[in-house]
């Protein structure tokens, strides 16, 4: 089975992935897990903090805490960035419920970021 870190580090590759492709340049990226943000990126000379969290089937990547989104919105603010939250979902493709096996075929629920109100 994959670990809490190893799925926390595809969670960061999908979301790293996006982010480079959507034109953000990483300042700063931090792959343990609960060290937040786990990205600082500058894009049209703006800060943009990114919050992500792995999770699996049947838990919606949607979800997140909102006491520690609230704290890091706050962070950003005092920056003058933006805060958001970038939930990555993950199952077995065979059957969700299955634990994902590393070096097995996997699904991945990524439906980009959230901006942190």
């Amino acid at each position: 089975m994959l670990s809490r870190q190893d799925l926390h580090n595809l969670a960061m590759k999908t979301v790293g992935d996006s982010l480079k492709d959507n034109g953000f340049e990483f300042l700063t990226v931090n792959s343990k897990l609960k060290k937040d943000p786990q990205f600082v990126c500058l894009k049209d000379k703006k800060l943009h903090f990114f919050l992500v969290r792995a999770s699996t089937y049947p838990n919606n990547p949607k979800s997140y805490d909102s006491v520690l989104a609230s704290k890091l919105k706050k962070h950003a603010e005092s920056y003058d960035a933006k805060a958001y939250f970038a939930g990555v979902g993950f199952a077995s493709p065979i059957n969700y419920q299955d634990p994902i096996i590393k070096d097995k075929p996997y699904v991945v629920n990524f439906n980009g970021w959230i901006q942190l109100d």
